[in-house]
């Protein structure tokens, strides 16, 4: 039996601010934290799309998606709200890589 918060959903969007944009290690970090939760976790470069499953490392990182790219999130899912929130702060954490974090 499906409650409303089954169905739950959350959306928000962030600009990746990391020198090396959401590649290697940010993708490894990112997938990683959405696999701990339940809920159907997406992103997109574009608001329309293409979604990608958020969970598949391969997926993320054939995104490619560079620093300056304005990174579309949303889940689906009883802790759709959490997901989205954490997901969004680690972006803007720069993925836990430090202030001023220099490539190379």
């Amino acid at each position: 039996m499906e409650t409303e918060m089954d169905m739950a959903s959350a959306q928000t969007q962030v600009t990746i601010t990391h020198a090396v944009g959401l590649h290697a290690r940010p993708s490894v970090k990112f997938t990683k934290l959405a696999k701990t939760f339940g809920a159907r976790t997406e992103i997109a470069p574009a608001e329309a799309g293409p979604w990608i499953d958020a969970k598949s490392i391969v997926k993320v990182m054939a995104m490619k998606a560079p620093e300056g790219t304005v990174l579309h999130i949303r889940a689906t899912g009883a802790d759709a709200d959490t997901a989205v929130a954490e997901l969004r702060a680690l972006v803007e954490r720069n993925f836990d890589e430090g202030e001023g974090h220099e490539p190379g």
